[in-house]
């Protein structure tokens, strides 16, 4: 695959012509579900992303739209990925232990193999796709990515049986699931509601994890 040769602009989303992204906000719901006409997914415990690629790189910006710049490196390597094609996407940023499981303290202490897990597809190669159904924007992002990646990959979406895949999670002590209605678009009027699993370990103790952080970096900067 050719390599780009030319520098990375520092506003990649604006140099190459793509549009601003306000990422869907997750609602809290109780109780998982079952529905026909619903998807869900797992929640992986990371930071939320939208990816901006184009022939001229490829950035992650967060839900405030800052750059996510210490994450350079992961970009690097889904640029490599994806090529010459002009994509924005949804998703989290993770950190995967041996197991391929998300493991969050690994993620703010950058260890662990650092990847994007991609839920939605929203732009491809000129074409806004935020008025298209979930379902065909699903359906976009398996075209896209047809298999899994190293430094991105689809994240797994079941349908109709939220309640199965709810019980799938706690097994596995992640974070929770997220339900999706399969006619929905891609605008502010959209909700998406988010079912936390109560016994997921990696919730206790989180504050304290990013006071430590904060701590650190307050070290290093007065070291500087």
């Amino acid at each position: 695959m050719p390599t780009r040769s030319h520098p990375k602009p520092s506003d990649l989303r604006r140099a190459a012509g793509l549009p601003h992204i306000n990422p869907l906000v997750l609602v809290s719901r109780t109780d998982p579900f079952d529905n026909p006409d619903w998807l869900f997914e797992p929640k992986y415990d990371g930071f939320r992303g939208i990816l901006y690629t184009s022939s001229l790189g490829c950035e992650i910006r967060s839900r405030r739209d800052f750059q996510f710049d210490r994450f350079g490196d992961l970009c690097n390597r889904i640029a490599g990925v994806l090529g010459q094609r002009e994509a924005i996407l949804d998703g989290e940023i993770v950190a995967l232990n041996r197991q391929g499981k998300p493991v969050f303290r690994d993620l703010i202490r950058g260890q662990g193999f650092i990847a994007f897990a991609a839920f939605d597809l929203l732009w491809l190669d000129g074409t806004d796709l935020r008025s298209q159904p979930l379902a065909e924007r699903k359906r976009l992002l398996g075209d896209l990515l047809p298999e899994d990646t190293g430094p991105l990959y689809k994240i797994l979406t079941l349908e109709e049986h939220g309640r199965a895949l709810f019980s799938a999670i706690k097994k596995m002590d992640l974070e929770g699931i997220v339900a999706k209605r399969k006619a929905d678009p891609y605008t502010p009027a959209t909700q998406w509601s988010k079912i936390k699993n109560p016994g997921y370990s990696q919730g206790e103790g989180r504050g304290d994890l990013f006071r430590s952080r904060d701590r650190s970096r307050r070290r290093t900067e007065a070291s500087d």
